[in-house]
């Protein structure tokens, strides 16, 4: 919830739990421990630079990435791979991840969290 503060310790123990889901699957396989975090109905949206990006290293295996990815399975099979050198950071005071190589921020994952209750 970009804006809204977080309201409690738990909220912000859940954010972190979403946040290090991403790149924890990524590097060790358990997608199983990122689709219990993720809503069914999760969008993943990506930047022009990114989707092009992808599109050129289409060949070394990594899925296709659209600007628009939508639904559980379907994120947690773009970040596959992609996502095992992220770190957590806080975008803009947003939870997110920065992906750096040789520790040059490369790509930023902003993740909008809602908690539900």
């Amino acid at each position: 919830m970009r804006g809204a503060a977080v309201s409690t310790e738990a909220d912000r123990a859940r954010r972190r739990e979403l946040v290090q889901a991403f790149p924890t699957a990524s590097r060790d396989g358990d997608f199983a421990a990122l689709l219990a975090v993720l809503d069914p109905e999760v969008v993943l949206r990506a930047g022009a630079a990114a989707v092009a990006t992808s599109a050129s290293r289409a060949g070394l295996g990594a899925p296709a990435l659209a600007p628009e990815v939508r639904g559980a399975d379907a994120v947690a099979a773009i970040v596959k791979g992609r996502a095992a050198a992220a770190r957590p950071a806080l975008i803009d005071g947003a939870p997110g991840l920065v992906f750096a190589i040789g520790g040059v921020p490369r790509v930023v994952f902003e993740l909008v969290v809602a908690i539900r209750r």
